[in-house]
């Protein structure tokens, strides 16, 4: 088995090799292409000298154009040579057009100095920074415009640029470039919750927003429509409510926009484990009237497991549009659609109710290739997402958003997972007389998924930028209204073997193909691991029709009030109005927080409070036999947070440091009490539900993006979180909660690009991941198993040539096994190998 994993290895690394060759030969052929046209660049700066942004630039009439970067700067390349008209172009500036002459083989330079109102210019100028790692300026964090040193909440921003430079073609990789979030469940593909599973400051979280408005999946994102990716922090229910988000915050996606001229992408990424990526982004006006702009992301993808079984295959398609009726009112309209299917990732559960029998993975002793799992069982999980946008500027201090937003995840196969279970097998040992000596066992249960969750938004904000006095008030005051249907068509679970791993694989064996079940203690019977097999064993746990449907209706309010240009204060109120088949329930939810900026937009000192809170449904108590039902309040969370932010030598540092405790009040649990009959025979246990469970999360954030010297970015956080079950179930109290993750934390990205001399055009980056250990089962009757600390180290190489960027990564260097969990076990990839040629036009 060994060997042929060595000749597959080598195969790889060929065909790897090959595709890379491909890709300089055709790097050559352009290159020669490009000596006969000639390229348009310059630098775009404002009245008081400071860079420009997102300005469009284009040759009137042609297809040649592209937008400013945050230093101002722009360039066009592979023009043919002859006259054009340049355009500049942006909301609140007069359009400027220039005759000039482009001729074969150099480089016209023309610089602009842009005069124009500042307050119009702000609304296109989104960062002015040298910083390609870093946004500094949010819409959608408080729902309003407002400078991260402006804002009481720490909040941390990916950039495509980081996507890119990394080489990221799955969700999961992209988040590990924030400090303080750590991945707990693979995406599962099952209903309801089939997305990966995060630890946000101690607590878990999905990811559900886009564009700041929910956007189902079951799956994992697809990268390739991600503008930035913000990772909110703290409980965050007086703006985003409680539906969707958790205690420790949430994860937004802002997607792409479409912009004023034409261009766009064209990318290929081929990696080890048949990794196959294609991806297109193109942009365009339609029409003369330069009103009507529309986009096109696309991505396929396929890609295999490093596991002995395993796939993933997907299909993205994301065309937006914006449409500019006048200078008051703007449409924006993003859809996504996509189409996955894969097995779901290997994850070995725990047993939860009996005293563990290993600690540790040394004493598991598991082969993390094994996946115990086959092809043929495999779940799609297609996902629609559409919103419209509605803008229009009421006065010049006041502005009307609109938002709908519609998406829909379904769940349509085969869902397993493999839960610890010896007790059993003990049994059949006994029934059989035959000795069992031990090993960990896992049994394997299978449903079959039929399931769809519909969501549905409508928001209406109305966003103020006005002065009282010589008191400047930033307000935005909104309605909303969520509701979110799930309809289930799932089978039950039932038994498909067992998975025995130890030392004592014949007597395991012999226990199960005594009980009837062949060879499913080996995981390669290839009657259990087929549809049919497993259609057959279905059909004892037929599917059921449920449905399920939750209402939510709310207003909030919240304004940033500044006394002074250095001092202000954030008030924000929420009500939130709950509703489900079975209750209603009110809950307010107030956010405070105060800016101080000893030094201008370049130092502040900010301290919150923020809210968060769950509405609970109705529930049922079993007290001998007998079920009541019972009503439960919203638990609630409360967060107090200080520290420092920095936005220094002209956003080429900007960071932050933090302190945050967080209490939770009123967690709901439940707790299974064993009951005799009269007869002192075992009853059906009672079930009690409580309500009086407490959890305390504090800890320390630090984040810094950097660039101090030209062409070096650098991304660097650090982490430390300490979560305590304060009150509740004593089975878990006075312990760190198993969702909290490791207590430590921290990433490190840099990269540097060479712009001059014989190295031109090529660039380093290098970086990588630590963790702490991590107790993914902490119980005071199972005892604790111990994930050990890890650090993954990761590189890539870079190359642009004209209009052509290849980029070399390597992931996991040290080829580290290492894993993650929540009361779970997941093997995490070994070495990864991946180059990608993209074609920008």
């Amino acid at each position: 088995m060994l060997h042929l994993q060595q000749i597959n290895l080598k195969q790889m690394n060929k065909l790897t090799l090959k595709r890379i060759l491909t890709c300089l030969l055709f790097i050559s052929a352009f290159t020669a292409w490009a000596q006969e046209r000639g390229t348009l660049s310059g630098t775009i700066s404002l009245s008081d000298n400071t860079a420009a942004e997102n300005i469009s630039v284009a040759l009137k009439g042609t297809s040649y154009g592209t937008i400013s970067d945050s230093e101002g700067h722009y360039e066009i390349k592979g023009i043919k040579a002859g006259n054009y008209v340049l355009r500049i172009a942006a909301i609140g500036i007069t359009t400027v057009e220039e005759y000039i002459s482009v001729v074969a083989g150099q480089t016209e330079i023309r610089n602009f100095n842009l005069s124009q109102n500042q307050q119009q210019l702000d609304e296109i100028v989104i960062d002015n920074s040298t910083n390609k790692f870093t946004k500094t300026k949010s819409d959608i964090v408080a729902k309003m415009p407002l400078k991260d040193i402006e804002n009481p909440q720490v909040y941390n921003t990916i950039t495509s640029e980081v996507l890119k430079q990394q080489v990221v073609t799955n969700f999961d990789d992209a988040l590990k470039n924030a400090p303080g979030l750590d991945k707990l469940w693979e995406s599962t593909g099952r209903a309801g919750d089939g997305a990966g599973y995060f630890s946000l400051r101690g607590f878990a979280v999905q990811p559900t927003m886009v564009n700041g408005v929910p956007g189902l999946t079951n799956g994992s994102p697809d990268p390739q429509n991600i503008e930035t990716i913000d990772i909110i922090k703290g409980p965050s229910g007086t703006l985003f409510g409680s539906s969707l988000i958790s205690y420790g915050g949430l994860i937004n996606i802002t997607t792409k926009r479409p912009y004023e001229t034409f261009g766009g992408n064209v990318s290929y990424t081929g990696g080890t484990y048949g990794l196959n990526r294609f991806t297109l982004d193109v942009n365009t006006p339609v029409g003369t009237s330069e009103k009507t702009f529309v986009r096109l992301n696309a991505a396929y993808h396929t890609e295999n497991s490093f596991q002995d079984a395993g796939f993933r295959r997907s299909m993205f398609v994301a065309p937006s549009l914006v449409y500019k009726a006048n200078d008051r009112l703007s449409f924006f309209v993003n859809t996504e659609f996509y189409n996955g299917r894969s097995t779901n990732q290997t994850s070995l559960f725990l047993d939860r109710g009996s005293r563990l029998r290993v600690n540790n993975i040394d004493e598991l002793g598991y082969d993390n290739k094994r996946s115990y799992t086959s092809n043929d069982l495999y779940m799609d999980t297609p996902s629609v997402n559409i919103q419209a946008q509605m803008n229009y500027k009421l006065s010049d201090q006041w502005t009307s958003q609109t938002i709908l937003s519609r998406s829909s995840a379904k769940s349509e196969g085969y869902y397993s997972y493999l839960y610890e279970g010896t007790s059993t097998v003990e049994g059949l040992a006994g029934q059989l007389a035959l000795p069992y000596d031990g090993g960990v066992v896992l049994a394997r249960y299978i449903t079959k998924q039929n399931s769809e969750t519909y969501g549905t938004d409508i928001q209406q904000n109305f966003i103020g930028d006005f002065k009282i006095g010589n008191m400047r008030n930033r307000v935005v005051a909104g309605l909303d209204y969520f509701n979110k249907v799930i309809q289930n068509n799932n089978s039950g679970y039932v038994g498909n073997g067992y998975i025995y791993i130890g030392d004592n694989l014949p007597q395991f064996t012999a226990i199960v193909t005594g009980a009837g079940f062949s060879n499913a203690g080996l995981g390669d019977d290839t009657g259990i691991l087929t549809q049919a097999g497993t259609d057959a064993l279905l059909t004892s746990s037929p599917s059921y029709a449920s449905k399920a449907n939750q209402e939510v209706f709310s207003a909030y309010v919240s304004d940033v009030l500044n006394f002074t240009p250095a001092l202000s204060a954030m008030a924000s109120l929420r009500v939130d109005r709950f509703s489900n088949d079975a209750s209603n329930q009110t809950t307010f939810s107030p956010k405070f927080g105060l800016v101080y900026q000893p030094i201008l937009d370049k130092l502040s000192i900010f301290a919150n409070y923020m809210n968060g809170f769950i509405n609970t449904t109705p529930t049922t108590n079993r007290i001998n036999g007998i079920e009541r039902a019972i009503t439960l309040d919203p638990e609630q969370a409360n967060q107090f947070e200080a520290g420092i932010k920095a936005n220094l030598f002209n956003n080429k540092v900007t960071g932050s440091v933090s302190y945050y405790q967080t209490k939770v009040s009123d967690l709901v649990y439940s707790r299974q009490i064993e009951r005799l009959n009269n007869d002192n025979t075992v009853g059906i246990p009672d079930l009690i539900n409580y309500q009086d469970g407490g959890q305390t999360n504090k800890g320390i954030e630090f984040a810094l993006t950097a660039n101090p010297v030209e062409g070096l970015n650098i991304i660097i956080g650090y982490s430390y979180n300490d979560s305590e079950l304060t009150l509740g179930d004593a089975d878990f109290k006075n312990r760190r909660p198993e969702s909290a993750g490791p207590q430590n934390l921290a990433n490190l990205w840099g990269s540097y690009k060479f712009n001059g001399g014989f190295l031109n055009g090529f660039g380093l980056g290098f970086g990588g991941n630590y963790a702490s250990e991590n107790k993914i089962m902490n119980r005071n009757i199972a005892g604790q198993f111990i994930l050990p600390e890890y650090t993954v180290i990761n590189a890539s190489a870079f190359y642009n040539i004209d209009a052509f960027t290849l980029t070399l990564k390597m992931d996991n260097i040290t080829d580290k096994d290492y894993y993650k969990g929540w009361s779970t076990i997941s093997p995490q990839k070994p070495r990864i190998f991946a180059a990608n040629l993209s074609y920008n036009f």
